[in-house]
């Protein structure tokens, strides 16, 4: 699993470069079957490309894994994200009932897991993954403040 684990985080955090270089704020997800070792979906963030502010990577990549195993509940599968999901996301990935959530950067403004309003131990919140963060951490925050930092330099 480690090196199905290390391919998934430097596979999101290729492609949440690509997606900072054509000016979306840098979030990749990847939602995966870790029993099969197989990639089910990835997304990037595409708020500003799409118009639509609820592209999220996240977002984008559980629609997809539901389209592709046919099922809006996905609690077999789990989801790699370079960045704390917000709790748009959080909820979603606790609807789609996804077994265990993975994630980079820690989110301080903006998160909804371990940060904002914790979503997941809230009483209301009916499934709660297992969570896991840091994985990336360093590389996704660095990602992250460089590309904010080239918007404030604008």
């Amino acid at each position: 699993m480690e090196n199905f684990f290390a391919h998934i985080v430097e596979t999101a955090l290729k492609k949440a470069k690509k997606a900072g270089e054509a000016g979306e704020i840098p979030v990749c997800a990847v939602v995966f079957d870790s029993r099969t070792k197989e990639i089910v979906s990835i997304a990037v963030n595409r708020t500003e490309r799409d118009g639509d502010p609820t592209a999220h990577a996240e977002i984008l990549a559980l629609r997809e894994a539901c389209r592709v195993k046919g099922e809006p509940r996905l609690p077999d599968l789990d989801i790699y994200v370079t960045l704390e999901p917000c709790p748009m996301c959080a909820a979603a990935i606790s609807f789609a009932r996804i077994g265990r959530l993975y994630f980079g950067a820690y989110d301080v403004k903006g998160g909804g897991v371990e940060h904002g309003c914790r979503l997941y131990s809230q009483p209301t919140c009916t499934h709660k993954p297992e969570v896991y963060g840091g994985f990336g951490e360093r590389e996704s925050a660095v990602m992250l403040k460089e590309f904010f930092a080239g918007l404030r330099n604008k």
